[in-house]
């Protein structure tokens, strides 16, 4: 449920980066979607050649016989086994993506119906989506909630992930995959993860573990860690050593730049983000937290242009755009804020009215 906003807030002028999920809009209902979708979920189980159990997981069914998953679930196994309903059939690993966590099955016994691929990159903030898996062997299970930002293409979501639904699907409202479920952190609604459906595609027959000793997936997976954890230090560090092994990673920047602000070296911050932004300048997230360090620092007409150039790229960025008419406010330029609060309203209007009172209020 959504907490309410008490006072006038004026908190969101101070932080100028907070935003506030709308209230939800279903294109169909949950219960539609999951109609729709549970047939396609799957148990995957991994096994030592010893016949022990090693992992339980979810795989998503995306073509007759073949089944989608994260390979983290196949870990420490040789032997694997894909079902429902508790029917369980031998299955076959035939492609593996380690850098990206995302291994493809064949099972040709499996009952189900495959999915419908969609794609996340045409998803904004707060749309909604769900989570679908096997918890720990059982029937498939669900739960609803809102994408809340991107992370190098991981879509992270308010639809809690529990343990067992690991390599399941993350589904769109209209009931399309767009990703699979890999990394959460139990008690915590807003730590859960999917890697976008999109990759699927470009997974290539035969073998590929993760290059050198880390891929790209496993750094960003412990960034994001480190960074919910709120240990700077370590991911200051853990960047550090990122950008020497990957230099052509902006994401290891970015998280540089997201240590940099946690430790309040704001000019690190800007610097870090800064260098990101020009590696990869179509990424609307690294411009909105440039935004957020330039108000830091207090040059609110230079957070304004990082704020505008990323709503340019993510029209539908209610972060930027909340950040945007509160920066124009402290600018003294209350028709430029009112002007964003009424661009939000088309894409928010739950925030558009917070911010609006907020305009007013001044």
């Amino acid at each position: 449920m959504k907490k309410h906003i008490q006072s006038s807030l004026w908190f969101i002028a101070m932080a100028c980066c907070v935003a506030f999920p709308p209230q939800p809009v279903f294109a169909t209902t949950p219960a539609q979607v999951f109609e729709k979708v549970k047939d396609s979920i799957v148990s995957v189980r991994t096994m030592d050649a010893e016949g022990n159990v090693r992992n339980q997981g979810s795989g998503v069914i995306i073509a007759p016989g073949r089944i989608a998953t994260s390979c983290q679930v196949l870990d420490g196994g040789t032997v694997y086994m894909a079902g429902r309903s508790g029917l369980m059939t031998p299955a076959v690993l035939f492609a593996e993506d380690g850098d990206r966590d995302i291994c493809l099955l064949t099972a040709g016994k499996v009952d189900g119906r495959p999915a419908v691929l969609g794609k996340a990159g045409k998803l904004g903030t707060w749309s909604s989506v769900y989570a679908v898996g096997v918890p720990l062997g059982s029937l498939p299970s669900f739960s609803a909630g809102e994408i809340l930002r991107r992370w190098g293409g991981f879509t992270q979501t308010t639809a809690v992930i529990s343990p067992g639904m690991e390599g399941g699907g993350l589904f769109d409202g209209e009931g399309s995959l767009v990703g699979l479920l890999t990394l959460y952190k139990e008690g915590e609604q807003s730590f859960n993860f999917a890697m976008p459906a999109e990759w699927i595609g470009e997974v290539k027959s035969g073998p590929n573990p993760a290059g050198g000793r880390r891929g790209e997936t496993q750094w960003l997976k412990h960034s994001i860690y480190l960074e919910k954890s709120g240990d700077w230090d370590g991911l200051y560090a853990w960047g550090a050593e990122w950008s020497k092994a990957l230099p052509a990673s902006a994401d290891a920047h970015y998280f540089q730049g997201i240590a940099s602000r946690g430790l309040k070296n704001y000019n690190e911050a800007e610097e870090a983000f800064f260098r990101a932004a020009g590696m990869e300048p179509a990424n609307a997230t690294y411009w909105y937290n440039l935004g957020v360090i330039y108000n830091a620092l207090k040059r609110h007409h230079e957070a304004v242009d990082s704020y505008r150039e990323a709503v340019r790229l993510e029209p539908g960025m209610t972060e930027a755009l909340i950040s945007l008419g509160v920066t124009y406010t402290l600018t003294g330029n209350p028709s430029a804020a009112m002007d964003t609060a009424r661009e939000l309203r088309r894409v928010d209007p739950f925030n558009a009215d917070i911010l609006l009172k907020m305009i007013k209020s001044r």
